[in-house]
């Protein structure tokens, strides 16, 4: 299962994210966890510190591995370069294995078609990307953006489940309807929100309402966490999935659901 995470930057869809990671793999799934947001900080939710978050450079910023793929050094606009090459030994080579037990992939910026995709840095991502999505045979859990534009229809087609993590407020359900919208339009069909952060039935009451006025398919609830919060502000604090809080029980449900749509 390919599951890609998206939302409104403070949602909470990058925590979301590497819980469903670590849950799958609890299960007893190979797991891969994918940093495609350009404010990387998956890296903290699966435990690794911010002093050795800084160490890792992004697949995006890798100029010597970007040179080695495709044949131009990055900057070099106008250069003809190779756009079909090997991509399945990054994995092996440059993803890191957190203390958690899942490995992390850092992807870096991805430019949308928009801002000129087509040089050597996001011609290599997009290439990763698709082999991951399509090749390799593992749980993998990608944390996102805000939308779905930078992947393209080449790559977007291979997700298998999109998330959109929303909390109940209206800016955050309005960016989820675009998400939704976009992630439709290019031919994504399971797309499910999730509302989180929710306090009580009114919370529960506005995002149900919301998402049924526009068709929205509503995969579930997460509570207001006071432990999550908590936990999440240390930064590199790993969330205790072996004691269970409620929020990190609706998640486990979550996960279950995917199962039984898988």
């Amino acid at each position: 299962m390919k599951i890609a995470v998206s939302g409104k930057g403070g949602t909470g869809k990058t925590t979301i994210a590497a819980l469903l990671a670590r849950i799958f793999m609890q299960k007893g799934f190979k797991v891969l966890a994918i940093d495609a947001d350009p404010n990387t900080t998956l890296a903290f939710s699966l435990g690794i510190t911010p002093e050795e978050a800084d160490k890792i450079l992004p697949i995006s910023e890798n100029s010597n591995l970007i040179e080695e793929k495709t044949g131009v050094k990055p900057g070099s606009y106008g250069s003809l370069f190779r756009i079909s090459f090997q991509v399945d030994d990054i994995v092996q080579k440059f993803s890191v294995e957190s203390p958690v037990g899942v490995p992390l992939l850092i992807m870096g910026a991805v430019r949308s078609a928009g801002q000129g995709c087509m040089c050597p840095a996001n011609t290599l991502i997009r290439a990763l990307l698709r082999h991951l999505l399509t090749k390799r045979k593992e749980v993998v859990v990608v944390d996102m953006v805000a939308g779905v534009e930078h992947l393209g229809r080449g790559t977007v087609e291979y997700i298998d489940v999109m998330l959109i993590v929303c909390e109940p407020n209206l800016k955050s359900l309005e960016t989820a309807k675009r998400i939704f919208r976009l992630s439709n339009e290019m031919g994504l069909r399971n797309i499910f929100a999730i509302g989180n952060k929710v306090c009580d039935d009114s919370d529960e009451k506005m995002i149900k309402q919301y998402f049924l006025k526009n068709n929205i398919p509503l995969l579930g609830f997460i509570p207001y966490d006071e432990v999550i919060k908590k936990t999440d502000a240390t930064g590199g604090t790993v969330i205790d999935i072996s004691n269970p809080t409620t929020g990190v029980k609706s998640i486990m449900m979550i996960v279950e659901r995917l199962l039984e749509k898988a």
